[in-house]
C-alpha cells in the first residue's frame, strides 16, 4: 500500500463540526468544538489512521 502524507488540523476539524452541527440544529460552544476536534484526532491516532508528529519550529 502506498503511503501518503496527510496533515490533520484540529482547528479545521472544529470548523467542520461547527458547520455540520449547526445544519442539524445544534449550537455548540467553542470549547465543545475544541473537545470534539481533540477526540476526533485521538480516535484517528488510536485506529492507526494517522501518526502524530511533533511540530518542529
Amino acid at each position: 500500500m502506498k503511503e501518503i502524507e496527510v496533515f490533520i488540523d484540529t482547528e479545521e476539524i472544529a470548523e467542520f463540526f461547527f458547520h455540520e452541527l449547526v445544519k442539524r440544529g445544534y449550537v455548540p460552544t467553542e470549547e465543545e468544538l475544541e473537545e470534539l476536534a481533540d477526540i476526533t484526532f485521538e480516535y484517528l491516532i488510536e485506529k492507526c489512521i494517522i501518526d502524530e508528529e511533533q511540530d518542529i519550529d
